[in-house]
């Protein structure tokens, strides 16, 4: 197919402000509401979550847990982007470590950052931490979810070239028409593992194996996030790694949560149950 047909087939990217609301020098945008609507509705499932057996935390704990789980988050994915990604320009600029809202966040960074939140509150708390990742597994792909269609919206980590009938040419990603990968990882990040993970809580033992759930959530995204990558365009300033042409950055900082994810899950097979 000539490059003429394939601009004729693309379908037209929606043009969405990033910026909902504009106020003077104050903005709102999508990709802030995104991160706030994960947190928020995570928060809600989780103290309802939290009251059915084996009890981990009170409700009132887990308000006080929003917070650290809000840090974790942003602080751990904004340094993750920029240890991961970027080291050199943020080394030259590191004033520009803080301008959050120009976008620039890492989940394996924030996973991180979840993780000491995790760590500490448990310690802090006298609780399993094992039983309180498990509850913000079970959240955690709708943050997911929320954050791909933002990055949608905003136009930004396009997918690669092709010739798709669903393809789109999006305004900063050059003439051709392109996957909107975006869309793929919203669906298997968020909602197919958002259904795996709660499948695994209601139809199986998997809330009295401390553990399980966490480990089917790491392994759930890491697989999810290697099949994306394949569509995914890899950043301009890093591109393809290791000379390969399929290579990317995300695929080698998922292979370690896919595997940590099946040592979870092995673990937790090997305890005993929970009364």
């Amino acid at each position: 197919m000539n490059t003429v047909s394939t601009l004729l087939l693309a379908i037209p990217y929606p043009q969405i402000d990033p910026v909902l609301v504009q106020l003077g020098p104050f903005a709102i945008r999508w990709y802030a509401l995104a991160y706030i609507a994960g947190l928020v509705i995570g928060w809600q499932v989780m103290r309802r979550v939290c009251e059915q057996p084996p009890k981990v935390l009170s409700p009132l704990k887990i308000d006080d847990f929003l917070l650290w789980a809000a840090l974790g988050v942003i602080l751990g994915g904004r340094l993750g982007y920029v240890l991961f990604y970027k080291p050199g320009f943020y080394i030259e600029h590191p004033l520009a470590a803080l301008t959050l809202w120009e976008g620039g966040m890492s989940f394996h960074g924030g996973l991180l950052g979840v993780i000491a939140a995790i760590l500490l509150f448990a310690m802090r708390n006298k609780a399993d931490p094992f039983m309180l990742s498990d509850l913000v597994a079970i959240v955690a792909p709708l943050g997911l979810f929320f954050g791909r269609l933002a990055n949608f919206i905003n136009g930004e980590l396009w997918g690669r070239v092709s010739d798709v009938p669903w393809a789109m040419v999006f305004p900063r990603g050059g003439p051709l028409p392109r996957h909107p990968s975006q869309l793929y990882q919203a669906f298997f990040e968020g909602v197919l593992l958002t259904l795996l993970v709660v499948a695994v809580w209601k139809l199986t033992d998997g809330r009295r194996r401390p553990g399980l759930l966490t480990g089917v959530f790491c392994a759930g995204y890491g697989l999810a996030r290697i099949v994306g990558e394949l569509f995914r365009e890899p950043d301009s300033f890093l591109g393809f790694l290791l000379g390969t042409n399929w290579l990317s950055m995300g695929m080698v900082l998922s292979l370690p949560v896919l595997l940590f994810g099946a040592w979870l899950i092995l673990r937790a097979w090997r305890k005993p149950v929970l009364p």
